[in-house]
């Protein structure tokens, strides 16, 4: 989804940071053998998360939501040397590809998988978090903020991707739309909370920065 002309956004595009070799190998992989691939982040999001967190620093980032590695890969490349992530995903099918290009990256011993229900998991983390990336279930978006708003650091952030849904946020909602009815919800919850103040941006399908205060 792209929401500047085509043009504009192929110009923006070779006008940011490449993606490193792993992440293209990642890539051909996933689409090769792995369903769904326009799920991966992709290079210009992937720069886009690697720089906000080389610039947050963050010691414990958790991410809910795997796929095959490739944003996990990116937040790592900012995190502090003796870091973790800690990475969510209900899938138990990918976790050897994932562990594979995590074992391939620098940053292998500090990747933390967890498989199973995000619900369930989160409570049972027992950390503060700098940096924490939503990027599952969207009819979960509200409840998997609620169980990490507590759990974060004064000053920490939390990236929500595909928080505009492919523009559905301003298109009459179906009855049976639930994830288009918690988007509309979720993005109003993270304008108003008082725990935090945010700014959507409009990268690729959306992308909401907020910073707990």
């Amino acid at each position: 989804m792209h929401f500047i002309p085509e043009a504009l956004d192929t110009y923006v595009v070779h006008h940011t940071e490449k993606e490193p070799e792993l992440l293209q190998k990642l890539t051909r992989e996933t689409y090769q053998k792995i369903l769904q691939p326009r799920m991966l982040s992709g290079p210009y999001q992937g720069r886009v998360l690697s720089i906000l967190s080389k610039l947050i620093n963050p010691k414990n980032i958790l991410e809910i939501g795997t796929y095959t590695g490739y944003s996990a890969l990116c937040l790592a490349e900012g995190m502090q040397k003796d870091g973790v992530l800690h990475t969510i995903d209900i899938n138990e099918e990918l976790e050897d590809f994932q562990r594979k290009y995590f074992d391939l990256s620098p940053y292998g011993t500090q990747i933390h998988q967890h498989i199973g229900d995000a619900k369930a998991i989160i409570p049972n983390l027992d950390l503060k978090f700098d940096l924490v990336f939503i990027d599952a279930d969207k009819p979960n978006y509200t409840t998997y903020f609620e169980l990490i708003i507590d759990k974060m650091n004064p000053g920490g952030v939390i990236l929500s991707d595909n928080v505009l849904w492919s523009g559905k946020v301003l298109k009459d909602v179906a009855e049976d739309d639930l994830s288009t009815k918690v988007l509309l919800e979720y993005n109003r919850l993270l304008v108003e909370d008082t725990r935090v103040e945010t700014v959507l941006l409009p990268i690729r399908d959306g992308l909401t920065i907020s910073r707990v205060l």
